[in-house]
This record gives structure tokens, sequence and C-alpha cells, in this order.
């Protein structure tokens, strides 16, 4: 069977409920790369398809997974949550951890093979005794798409800082994330507080019972250089990393972190918080600047805004397109003739 005879069926059931996360991103990504490769995508009854790819893990998910197999139709399962990354996250995450992991390793092995972003969301996964053959593939970004306009940047800046109020000789630091300790918005809003002259932003929500009391007081006591943009679509995000002057990611876990390879992509110097998921492909001072505890990223903020961080932009920008949908779309047409 020849590649571009597969008919790929990326399943979207609950796609509204998780559009604006990470895994909503990443499904939007597959449909991308499949059709680029040349695949056909969600144009065949599912009987009729070779391949179903499964992203979600809850109920209308599992009921689609073994409804596949039942027609004899291969399953992908995507493992884009672990246990790990599930703390720290939402309101009584930490409480339900256990219960999520066994959920999860039920709903895996319902895969005929998992597809997992990393090598280390792998071997995690590899650790829960999961029973199909595991591949790490990154989530990919459209590096077309994710890059900087040089003939509109500066009408771009002007209309963001008049958008939010920015004054002109500020610094401007954003980040991407859910309102979650284990995206680091708590620190973000500590950096905010003891950098009263330097501009922050982040980009995203979280609806407010979904949100830990402990962060939903933070927010509220944020500082006024701390503007809380809320969720943008891709278009407005990519201006916001164009016209800024850092991406700060303060993650804690992660399984990839696709608004890392966003803002690699566009060009910005980007900081991130050194964490075993970045091994083997971000570098400190190579790619991207790592940080491990508070003082050392005090410094390093200072540092990376006073410089021009020309040698790591274009590096980092060369890791993007490492994993650009292209490059994604051939791993992904390997592994299917390995499946098939």
């Amino acid at each position: 069977m020849t590649d571009n005879k597969i008919k790929v069926c990326v399943y979207t059931g609950s796609f509204n409920l998780i559009k604006k996360s990470g895994v909503g991103k990443a499904i939007e990504h597959q449909i991308t790369v499949l059709k680029n490769a040349g695949f056909s995508v969600n144009e065949e009854p599912l009987r009729n398809c070779d391949i179903i790819h499964i992203n979600f893990i809850l109920p209308d998910s599992v009921f689609k997974a073994l409804h596949a197999r039942k027609l004899g139709v291969k399953v992908v399962f995507y493992g884009h949550s672990t246990m790990e990354d599930f703390k720290n996250s939402f309101a009584g995450s930490n409480f339900f951890a256990p219960l999520f992991k066994r959920w999860i390793i039920f709903c895996y092995n319902l895969g005929d093979i998992i597809i997992t972003p990393s090598e280390y969301s792998k071997k995690i996964l590899e650790g829960y005794g999961l029973k199909k053959e595991i591949y790490a593939l990154s989530n990919g970004i459209n590096t077309d798409f994710w890059k900087k306009d040089p003939d509109h940047i500066e009408a771009s800046k002007e209309e963001f800082i008049k958008k939010y109020n920015i004054p002109r000789d500020s610094k401007i630091i954003i980040s991407v994330g859910h309102f979650m300790r284990r995206k680091g918005i708590d620190d973000f809003i500590s950096l905010a507080q003891s950098n009263p002259d330097k501009t922050f932003i982040w980009f995203g929500h979280t609806d407010a019972i979904l949100v830990p009391s402990d962060i939903r007081r933070k927010i509220r006591n944020a500082p006024s250089n701390l503007i809380f943009a809320g969720y943008v679509e891709s278009e407005d995000l990519k201006k916001a990393y164009e016209c800024s002057d850092l991406f700060l990611f303060l993650s804690r876990e992660e399984t990839e972190g696709i608004v890392v390879l966003e803002a690699l992509s566009c060009g910005i110097p980007t900081i991130v918080r050194d964490i075993p998921v970045y091994e083997g492909w971000l570098s400190d001072n190579e790619n991207v600047y790592k940080f491990k505890g508070k003082k050392q990223l005090d410094e390093l903020l200072s540092n990376v805004l006073s410089n021009d961080n020309f040698s790591v932009i274009k590096m980092g920008r060369l890791t993007a397109e490492s994993r650009n949908f292209s490059n994604i779309g051939k791993e992904l047409s390997s592994i299917y003739s390995r499946l098939l």
C-alpha cells in the first residue's frame, strides 16, 4: 500500500472542549501534516479508512477506538498526557493524578501503536508498562507561518504597543499557557513584580473554576506591568512573538511544548526552565537559554535583554526547521509503513 492511498481519520469529537490547548493545536498540526504529505484525511467514512488518530482521553474517544478496532481500522493513540504533566495543573489535579494515570494507561492500550511528542514522554510512558509499541514524534511546526515578516515588523510593533498600551521604552516579555502552576505562572507574576520597568504579557486563559485558589489569588494581585491578554488566535500570537523582546517559558513539566517551537521559529530569544523534556534538542546558550533557580533567572533575564542573541536566535530557528511539517510527514509515513 503506497502512502498516497492510505486513508486517515483524525478524530475530532469533543474538539471544541480542547481547541485552545496544546492538544488542540497538535490535532490541527496533524491534519495539516497529513494533507501536505498527500494522505486522504477525514474524507472517508471510518469503515473505509485504514488508520484513525485519537488524541483525546475522553469517554467518546474510547468508544471511537473500540469501534475502529471492530472495523479493522488501525488505531494510533497519541500520548500527549502523562500523570507527571497532569499534576499541578487544574484544581484537584494532584489528588486525582493516580486515577488519571490508570485511565490514560487504559486509553493508550486501545491503540495499535502510541505516538508521543518527545523521547522524554516516551520514557515516561514506557515506565507505565504499556503493552504497545511507542514512537517519539514531535507535534511539528509550520515554519512557513511562524516566522517574522521583516517588511511589516515596524507597523506590527506600533500596532502591538498601542493595543496593549505598552510604554515605548519598555522591554516586552511574553509567555503562553493555561493558568497553571505547572506552566510557571506563579514565577511569571513574581518576576513581573520584581521588574516594574518591563512589560510582561501572558497569553492564554483558563476557566476560573479550574484554576487553583492560590493561583487565582496571585492573578488578582498581579502588578500593573503584567497584562493578561487572554486566548488569541495564531495570527495575533505570531505578532506577539514578532514584537516582543523575549519569550519566557517557565513550565515545570512538558511532553514537548509547541509554544517553544513557535517562539524559536519566529526568531525570538527564548528562556526555558531546565527540565528533562528539553534534553537532546534544546541546549543552553546554543538555541535557547536555560535556568534552574530564581537567582539564575534574574541574571539571565538581564543579560538576554541587553544582548543581540543573534547566534542563539539563528540556531533556534534551525531547530524549529528540523521539526517542520514536511519532516514530520516523512517520519509519520515511515511509522505508517510499519503499522500497515
